[in-house]
């Protein structure tokens, strides 16, 4: 338990560091600054500080930091294929790197458990969108990376959480980043369950297309597995 909460005093150190550093840079920033080298180097920067964030993250959680990496990898993918802006698929990498951080205020034992989640227990894991987006949401990016968060586990019919969104209501970020977060859980192994496979996996989003999931969004995620897109 001491370690446990060693490792969330270094976060919660490492958060408000970067909270001071983008104060810093929004005291003095513009419209044209941003969109100037200047601006990439530090946002670059911050996005390396968020990194080290996370790190601290996958101690209370093996594997955390790779399931995030491949979600941003294949998200990032589904953006492009979609023809989002430079900038909308960079907010979305982020949004994709830190999409799990609420999970720091999940106890140990229910991110470690092995059987399935009691009623209890899985509204305690739903509510880490809404606890990520508390630690994001005063952060100076120039992309709603805390909204994308918080909407990442919405459904195209409402059923999704934390707050029963539908459609056009999500972001369109949130809805590409919803595909491969349940790609990528499905094809790899979690605690209460070993992996079900990758045809599985894209059965799933296949199935649900308009229902669940964005059909564009699916329909792009499809096409790069059938071209041969690897997580790796």
């Amino acid at each position: 338990m001491k370690d446990e909460e060693k490792t969330r005093a270094q976060l919660l150190e490492e958060l408000a560091a970067l909270r001071r550093e983008l104060d810093d840079l929004h005291a003095f920033a513009d419209p044209e600054w941003r969109r100037q080298e200047k601006w990439r180097q530090n946002f670059k920067q911050l996005r390396e500080m968020l990194e080290g964030v996370v790190a601290v993250l996958d101690c209370r959680v093996p594997d955390l930091v790779e399931h995030q990496r491949r979600v941003t990898h294949l998200a990032c993918a589904i953006a492009q294929e979609l023809g989002l802006s430079a900038e909308q698929i960079e907010g979305l990498s982020i949004a994709g790197m830190v999409h799990d951080i609420g999970k720091v205020f999940v106890p140990l034992e229910i991110l470690h458990k092995s059987s399935s989640l009691d009623a209890a227990e899985m509204s305690l894991i739903q509510a880490h969108p809404r606890a990520a987006h508390y630690i994001l949401k005063d952060l100076d990016f120039s992309q709603p990376v805390a909204e994308i968060i918080v909407q990442h586990h919405e459904r195209l019919d409402g059923s999704g959480y934390p707050a029963g969104l539908a459609g056009e209501e999500i972001l369109l970020e949130a809805r590409i980043l919803a595909v491969p977060d349940v790609v990528e859980a499905m094809a790899y192994s979690r605690p209460h369950r070993v992996n079900l496979g990758i045809n599985t996996a894209l059965q799933e989003i296949s199935q649900s297309r308009g229902i669940l999931y964005d059909p564009q969004v699916v329909d792009a995620c499809l096409g790069l597995f059938d071209r041969g897109f690897d997580f790796l």
